[in-house]
């Protein structure tokens, strides 16, 4: 009861803020989410050929790439290495309206093949066959882990182009009732993305690396390279975040986060002789994935929507590792609220790994120390500001802030610190964590390029420290744009 009273006071704020939509109901079978995954088609072996559907294919029918064109139906039925196959051999007609076939885009976005699988496909097609696929199936092409991201950004772009301009057509011609609401809603979503793309002369790139318009929407948008940079941040939102709601906010929130982690980032290989003279990567991203459906008043106490969207963010790594190969980035996870048990799940699950994670604002997770997560030794951080009234709740089991957990708590709480005292403003309450000129987002900043031990305040918890933030002054980067106010 006491989440669903916190939930209730948070969502009362961000409506006032005009910053929540009301909830989106998924359109039936049109998503991922909700809908039992469809069983996999039985498998045959035909001439040392995986395929998936080679026992109900018609006399004299092509049973793999090589053999011809196959069907959309077949094509639809595949699964594995055997769908990438069939990507590719299916005729242009079909291939053209796979893109909008709802059994082949859940194969693509929800159950597609491995990361490793896709990366090695693309990599083994010619380019005739690789712009063949963009153009005709951007919808399914720009949404596979594993296929380098500046493809993925043109045909994200694609899709997203063709939306907004049918859309348009068709706004007039929509009769009253679900589909015009459907079409709305959708019209709506993809507003927002394109507007999310927008940046300021001077600002990094951003890249639509993710874009699902089924249902309620997921997206993702990469500022700065996630091909090159020697650092990358995966953002993970938390309840009540939308597509249609929050996405431009939620991109520009990591946007500034790119920023401050850029800044840093230099002042900490100047003043500390990092040397990155043998990496062949530089330079940092940040993602802002928004790629599971967040928990709205409907589902708010299910951890359903975190086990899925640990799925996805598991298969986002993947996709980072497949694209990258030998030259890894250091991988940072910052979680924030629900988004928080979502990426402890993730981090739990053998499945995963990350260089370090923050974790802002979190109701808890079944993960009782961080011992059990794979992440870099001492690189589990915890910020809970002051008046959150999720942080350090346990909500859903155990506090990662708690003592005996084996984090580091970040001193973010004005008990110690008015918030106008120093050079950070100290956030408070649940919403604050990465806003600009708060000593959370400096904090999280020097977490993601490396140095955590530079963030001024801190406490170990459960390593036999006592759990009272100390401070580090002589770790700690100032810069002289700091000592002015900031918006």
């Amino acid at each position: 009861m006491l989440l669903i009273a916190a939930a209730l006071l948070l969502t009362a704020s961000m409506h006032s803020l005009g910053v929540v939509e009301a909830p989106a109901v998924p359109v039936p079978g049109a998503s991922g989410v909700g809908v039992p995954a469809v069983a996999e088609a039985p498998v045959a072996e035909v001439s040392g050929v995986r395929d998936p559907v080679a026992r109900d294919a018609p006399p004299g029918a092509p049973t793999s790439a090589a053999g011809g064109h196959v069907s959309l139906e077949r094509l639809a039925r595949a699964r594995g290495t055997a769908f990438l196959d069939a990507l590719v051999a299916v005729g242009p007609g079909d291939l053209a309206r796979a893109d909008e076939d709802d059994r082949v885009l859940a194969t693509a976005q929800d159950r597609p093949p491995t990361a490793a699988a896709v990366a090695r496909w693309w990599d083994a097609l010619g380019t005739g066959a690789q712009e063949r696929l963009v153009a005709l199936a951007p919808a399914v092409v720009g949404n596979l882990d594993g296929v380098p991201y500046d493809v993925r950004d043109r045909a994200n772009r694609t899709t997203l182009a063709d939306g907004v301009g049918t859309d348009d057509q068709d706004s007039d011609a929509q009769d009253s009732g679900a589909g015009s609401d459907r079409a709305a809603a959708r019209t709506a979503l993809l507003a927002q993305v394109r507007d999310s793309l927008h940046r300021e002369s001077g600002q990094a790139s951003r890249r639509l690396i993710v874009l699902d318009t089924r249902g309620s929407g997921r997206a993702a948008i990469a500022v700065g390279d996630l091909a090159t940079a020697r650092d990358v941040t995966v953002v993970v939102p938390g309840m009540f975040f939308t597509v249609t709601g929050q996405m431009h906010d939620f991109t520009d929130t990591a946007s500034d986060l790119y920023d401050e982690q850029t800044t840093v980032s230099a002042l900490a290989t100047t003043q500390t002789a990092r040397g990155v003279a043998d990496r062949a990567s530089s330079g940092t991203a940040v993602l802002a994935w928004m790629g599971y459906r967040t928990p709205d008043m409907s589902n708010i106490l299910s951890l359903g929507l975190a086990r899925t969207g640990a799925e996805r963010l598991e298969r986002v790594v993947d996709g980072l590792d497949a694209v990258r190969g030998d030259d890894r980035p250091r991988l940072n996870v910052v979680a924030h609220s629900y988004g928080s048990t979502t990426a402890l799940m993730a981090l739990s699950s053998g499945r995963m790994q990350a260089d370090s994670l923050t974790v802002l604002g979190s109701p808890g997770s079944a993960v009782q120390t961080a011992s059990e997560l794979a992440v870099g030794p001492g690189q589990v951080y915890v910020g809970d500001a002051h008046s959150d009234p999720i942080a350090g709740s346990g909500y859903f089991g155990t506090d990662p802030g708690s003592a005996g957990f084996g984090s580091t708590l970040l001193d973010l709480s004005t008990d110690t610190v008015e918030p106008d005292a120093g050079v950070f403003r100290r956030p408070v309450g649940h919403n604050d964590y990465l806003k600009p000129g708060t000593a959370s987002l400096h904090d999280v900043a020097l977490i993601g390029v490396g140095r955590g031990d530079l963030v001024r305040h801190q406490a170990r918890r459960g390593q036999g420290g006592g759990g009272t933030a100390q401070p580090v002054p002589d770790m700690y980067l100032l810069r002289p744009q700091d000592l002015q106010p900031r918006d």
